[in-house]
């Protein structure tokens, strides 16, 4: 297991997360799938798993009962994100607006575009 690169997602998601105001899952679905070759099923319950307290705990259950929850993945990025969050947030209250509205369009778009353009 590649504890330490699950651990250092986790942070830089928190990071962006707490920078710029999405939401976690937005960032880590793509990534177990792009970067660690996750199934979008697995990549989805596991992403729902570590960000269950109070957010998704029926989703993630329902995941968990087909097979596509690695607990032990979804353990090692909350921490780093729980983490990463806070160093997130405490850069986004000093930056401009405009700055934050513009990074979370980017971040959106280009998501968007991988996604659109992967088969």
């Amino acid at each position: 297991m590649q504890v330490g690169l699950y651990l250092i997602l986790g942070l830089i998601t928190g990071t962006v997360s707490g920078l710029i105001g999405i939401g976690g899952g937005v960032l880590l679905t793509p990534a177990l799938v792009y970067l660690f070759g996750f199934s979008q099923h697995s990549a989805q319950g596991t992403t729902l798993a570590l960000l269950v307290p109070p957010v998704s705990l029926l989703a993630a259950w329902t995941y968990y009962q087909q097979g596509d929850v690695n607990l032990k993945v979804a353990l090692l990025i909350f921490l780093g994100f729980f983490i990463g969050g806070l160093i997130g947030a405490k850069f986004a209250i000093n930056l401009p607006e405009i700055w934050l509205k513009r990074s979370f369009g980017m971040a959106m778009l280009g998501l968007g575009l991988k996604m659109i353009l992967s088969r």
